[in-house]
């Protein structure tokens, strides 16, 4: 996986305002210094006994992933554990506490008005969701809600939710329609009315927040505001999983953020944008389970898009299109000799015009073979249509968002000189995945950052 570095750019790149991840890794939030990218970090679920048992460990925490980041770092929202109601309920009875413990910490350090703590649950946790306005939350959980809730209203802190249509259409057995579980348009005669209260609902995520709404003044809280915290829609699967396609995906991805910018809102609240984080920034290749865990990902390690988002009538954001900020370089600290091999055979067989770096032209200074090289491999690359396989070159070449060009030396297609390499093979961030939503593998695995990007707009609440 990409470098902290890396992962930044990516994010500047394709002007995402804000970040959740699943720890509070130090190689991430460095990166994240002075980028303004406003930053949700996360008590990992192994820490939360420690933490919910000891307002010195909560205290310690807060010191050494808070204090000793921000300002510089914009961390704006803690998340205590991951839906630790279902994955880890040996530990439901000391989350309130370290939601306390940790917001303490805040106090003492006079970051409790910047920062605000929550912590995500799965809507499993609402039962008879629909007709929303019957929605309550499984009674068997009620003593941890009950205060947990109140916590959330007296600090001014958001309700988190992790929100799977996919799931939740998937466990259907044909009941929900895959159109109503993607936000596609449905005749007045499909949607679905909530006899009680007389509301059309012609999607399964504003069903699951009404629900929450609802379930929430079941318990006579009226005044909490709902954060999505996950959402998202795997563009691969199994045999078992024929909706799982890049098609779906898309769909699903690029409604659910026309649906948020646009302020549609809930037929509860509408008008009033609901803040929600995409799962997630990068496929996890490794990730074990079924085909579609590892498929989630708008990205690949290498940064390219795995779908191009049909949002162009929702604004700029997120258009994840790379292809037009791409290059192709030579890899730092590639074989000379190799390196050499190469630029010999782009000049030669390859057909690229070389004449730049000849004694004199624009580009034969800094002459040293990596520079060469890199001229050359980009103009192959671009001479094949920026075509993936056309920047390998035996191992020692590698796309890149940073443009090449120096002084009087331009490469084609040049307009700014920003970003990254996308494909180097730096060392991975120390940071391990999230607990999962219902029906995906829970625990914590030794892979890369697992990072979700979030949909915000002015009007909604963003912690």
């Amino acid at each position: 996986m990409p470098h902290p570095t890396q992962v930044v750019a990516l994010l500047k790149s394709q002007q995402i305002k804000h970040v959740r991840l699943y720890n509070a890794d130090r190689g991430m939030l460095l990166a994240l210094a002075n980028t303004g990218i406003k930053v949700a970090i996360s008590v990992p679920n192994e820490q939360l006994l420690g933490i919910g048992q000891s307002n010195a460990t909560a205290a310690n925490w807060v010191s050494q992933n808070v204090v000793a980041h921000y300002p510089s770092t914009n961390i704006t929202t803690i998340c205590v554990g991951s839906e630790v109601l279902t994955s880890l309920p040996n530990a439901a009875p000391i989350l309130v506490n370290a939601l306390r413990f940790i917001h303490s910490a805040l106090v003492a350090s006079n970051l409790d008005r910047q920062i605000k703590v929550s912590t995500p649950l799965p809507s499993s946790i609402i039962l008879d969701p629909f007709p929303p306005s019957q929605a309550f939350f499984n009674h068997s959980l009620n003593r941890v809600l009950v205060p947990m809730l109140s916590f959330l209203q007296s600090t001014g802190s958001s309700f988190m939710l992790n929100v799977y249509p996919y799931y939740d259409y998937m466990q259907s057995n044909g009941v929900i329609p895959l159109d109503y579980a993607l936000f596609k348009p449905l005749p007045a005669n499909r949607e679905v009315v909530d006899a009680n209260t007389l509301l059309h609902y012609t999607n399964v995520f504003d069903a699951v927040i009404d629900a929450a709404y609802f379930a929430m003044a079941s318990l006579n809280f009226t005044n909490i505001p709902v954060l999505v915290t996950e959402s998202g829609w795997p563009s691969k699967g199994d045999s078992k999983e024929p909706d799982a396609t890049l098609e779906n995906a898309n769909t699903y991805n690029s409604n659910l953020i026309r649906h948020v910018l646009n302020h549609t809102g809930t037929p509860k609240h509408p008008g009033i944008a609901v803040s929600t984080y995409i799962y997630e920034l990068y496929n996890e290749d490794t990730r074990p389970g079924p085909l579609s865990e590892k498929n989630w990902g708008l990205f690949d390690a290498n940064g390219a898009p795995i779908y191009v988002l049909h949002i162009t009538d929702a604004g700029s954001v997120l258009a994840n299109d790379t292809t037009n900020q791409t290059y192709c370089a030579a890899k730092d600290g590639a074989d000379v000799k190799l390196l050499q091999a190469a630029l010999d055979w782009a000049c030669g067989p390859g057909k690229v015009d070389c004449s730049q770096l000849a004694q004199g032209q624009p580009c034969y200074e800094p002459d040293t073979v990596a520079e060469h090289a890199t001229y050359a491999f980009d103009a192959y690359y671009k001479m094949n249509g920026k075509d993936p396989e056309a920047c390998d070159f035996k191992g020692v070449a590698a796309i890149t968002t940073s443009n090449p060009s120096h002084g009087s030396c331009v490469f084609l297609g040049s307009s700014d000189r920003n970003g990254t390499f996308l494909n180097s093979t730096a060392p991975s961030a120390d940071s391990k995945s999230s607990n999962s939503p219902i029906n995906r593998l829970h625990g914590n695995y030794g892979f890369s950052t697992c990072l979700m990007i979030m949909i915000a707009v002015a009007s909604a609440l963003v912690l």
